[in-house]
């Protein structure tokens, strides 16, 4: 057996796994690794990103530079120009970036689940009143990005952001094995909530939930860092109109992102729990 079995056999076991990425202090590790990933001395960032590979199925073959300044910079790598199209068809809203699909589905009265059996309220993850009822019987999709994955996220639609709220909050895990055992897991996660309206006047709201390791959200209509060091006002109106495929930020770690659409939304035929999705690829689809 490898090393690199091995340590996915262990870390498959769900008691280990929760333990390693749960039971630990989990701000003070995110902190660390925020400093961590930003050095920029070439023995630090090729062990880190040498055992980054070690612990996951990191392929670089689709990063638009061969060279890395640290390991941040290899997190938050662009890809190769084409490589993510996004789908013309005006009646879609395309993935706003890579990632496996979780739980997905209708909106009850403003209640939806992380996995099945396990709900949460709408309330508890926006915080707006106001927005919940916009979405109250909406559809509702959640996108899981690992580690390894292309970590930048795009409009999935041309659209005018409209607004973003940051709430503070924890740092869990937000892979499967916590959502069993967490609840209302998204709810106690950093988060950002941005709401966009598309051409048509359908409002889209899209929550990227930051997660353990290094829990922050880059904005680009913002033009800054979102994360537990904030300081200030926590609502940002905002006014820029927005394409679709057009790079809206990044996470500096792998995480989630929670898709709020209308209710009559339809999912496209590719749309299945546990399949993986790439940005720019059909999510919903608009009937009328």
């Amino acid at each position: 057996m490898t090393v690199k079995s091995l340590i996915s056999s262990l870390t498959e076991q769900e008691d280990l796994n929760f333990l390693l990425t749960n039971r630990v202090p989990r701000a003070a590790l995110t902190r660390f690794m925020g400093w961590f990933s930003k050095i920029e001395n070439p023995l630090v960032r090729d062990f880190s990103i040498g055992c980054w590979k070690l612990f996951s199925d990191l392929d670089l073959s689709e990063a638009k530079q061969t060279r890395f300044k640290s390991l941040h910079d290899c997190f938050t790598r662009e890809l190769k120009p084409g490589l993510r199209p996004y789908d013309p068809d005006p009646a879609i809203v395309a993935s706003p970036s890579d990632g496996i699909v979780g739980a997905h589905g209708t909106i009850r009265d403003g209640e939806l689940y992380q996995i099945k059996g396990a709900p949460y309220s709408l309330i508890d993850l926006v915080g707006d009143p106001a927005l919940v009822e916009t979405h109250r019987n909406g559809k509702f999709l959640t996108l899981r990005l690992t580690s390894s994955m292309y970590h930048r996220f795009h409009a999935p639609h041309d659209a005018h952001v409209e607004h973003v709220t940051l709430i503070h909050g924890d740092t869990w895990n937000v892979n499967p094995i916590a959502l069993k055992r967490v609840e209302r897991l998204f709810c106690k996660n950093e988060r950002a909530v941005i709401r966009t309206r598309l051409k048509n006047g359908d409002a889209l709201t899209l929550v990227p939930v930051a997660a353990i390791l290094v829990a922050s959200v880059r904005l680009h209509c913002l033009d800054r860092v979102l994360n537990a060091q904030t300081q200030g006002p926590r609502e940002f109106p905002c006014n820029v109109d927005v394409t679709k495929g057009e790079e809206l930020g990044w996470f500096e770690h792998g995480s989630t992102i929670i898709v709020l659409a209308p209710e009559h939304y339809e999912f496209c035929e590719n749309i299945s729990e546990w399949c993986r999705i790439r940005a720019g690829e059909p999510l919903l689809r608009n009937p009328r």
